[in-house]
């Protein structure tokens, strides 16, 4: 997206940039479990009661301004993405 919007001439604004589909953080987990062959242990607690109120239960990029805007390239999954990242670390 970086390079696309460097290609434009007076770009500007606020752009959601993303898959534009909820995952949740276990998915992510999942993903990086599995890119660095490593088993999934997770121990679980609870949201601390003094955030509840103002956690972010919930994310979905909405891309409808950027496709607005001429892009039309394909996001990578969530699986892809963490793969080449990891891939790229090693």
């Amino acid at each position: 997206v970086i390079n696309w919007i460097l290609k434009k001439k007076n770009f500007s604004g606020l752009y959601n940039v993303g898959t534009g589909k909820s995952r949740k953080f276990i998915d992510l987990a999942r993903c990086i479990s599995i890119s660095i062959g490593k088993k999934l242990t997770i121990d679980w607690a609870d949201t601390p009661i003094e955030i509840r109120e103002q956690y972010q239960y919930f994310t979905e990029a909405n891309m409808t301004k950027l496709y607005k805007a001429g892009y039309n390239e394909k996001f990578a999954s969530l699986e892809e993405g963490i793969a080449k990242y990891i891939e790229y670390l090693k």
